[in-house]
C-alpha cells in the first residue's frame, strides 16, 4: 500500500516536473491553451448561463486536473487565467491532496470566471486555496446554478460525462507556474 502512494505521488511530480528549455515551454503553453479552449467550448455547450457570465467577466482561468484516490487523494493539473481584454496569459498550476474513502482516479477541468479584475488579480498573484467555502461558490444547485457570480467568482467542473452541479474542488491550491511565466 505504501509502495502504491508512493508511486502515485512520484509519478504525479514527474507531470509536474519543470523545464527550461524553451521548445518545450512553447510547446506545453500551446497544449493549455487548446485545453482551455475546448474546456470553454464544451461548457458554453452545456450552459447557457455559463455563456451569459463569461460574457459578462472581466477575466477567465480554465484548469485540467488529474484526482487519485485511495485512501489518500492527490492530484495536479496546470492551467491559464486570461484577461479577456487585453488576452493575458497567467500560466498556473494546481495541486490537491486530503483523506478520501475513496477508491480511483479521474480526469476533469474546472473553469473560473471572474466579476472583476481585484478577484482576478487575487487569484493569480497570490494564489488560491479552495476551502470549505469553496462548495459554496462552486456548488449551487437548482435554477440558479451556474447563473450567478459568489464572491465574484463563477466556478464550474467539466468530467468526460459533461458538467458537474457541484465542484469539489476542497482542498485545491492554485499558484502561477515559475517555469511556463
Amino acid at each position: 500500500m505504501k509502495k502504491l502512494i508512493l508511486s502515485i505521488a512520484l509519478l504525479s511530480l514527474v507531470a509536474c516536473a519543470s523545464t527550461s528549455d524553451p521548445q518545450k515551454i512553447a510547446d506545453k503553453r500551446a497544449e493549455i491553451d487548446a485545453m482551455a479552449s475546448v474546456t470553454l467550448k464544451s461548457l458554453f455547450k452545456e450552459s447557457s448561463g455559463a455563456k451569459r457570465l463569461y460574457d459578462e467577466s472581466y477575466a477567465y482561468a480554465v484548469f485540467s486536473n488529474v484526482k487519485v484516490s485511495l485512501i489518500i487523494t492527490g492530484g495536479g493539473g496546470k492551467g491559464v487565467a486570461v484577461i479577456k481584454a487585453s488576452g493575458k496569459r497567467s500560466y498556473m498550476n494546481m495541486g490537491l491532496g486530503g483523506l478520501n474513502l475513496g477508491l480511483g482516479a479521474h480526469k476533469y477541468q474546472v473553469v473560473f470566471l471572474f466579476e472583476s479584475e481585484k478577484v482576478f488579480e487575487d487569484f493569480v498573484e497570490y494564489g488560491w486555496t479552495a476551502d470549505a467555502s469553496a462548495s459554496a461558490v462552486a456548488g449551487v444547485k437548482g435554477a440558479n446554478a451556474g447563473t450567478t457570480f459568489t464572491h465574484g467568482m463563477a466556478i464550474y467542473s467539466l468530467t468526460d460525462v459533461g458538467l458537474m452541479l457541484t465542484a469539489d474542488i476542497t482542498g485545491t491550491k492554485y499558484w502561477k507556474s515559475k517555469t511556463l511565466n
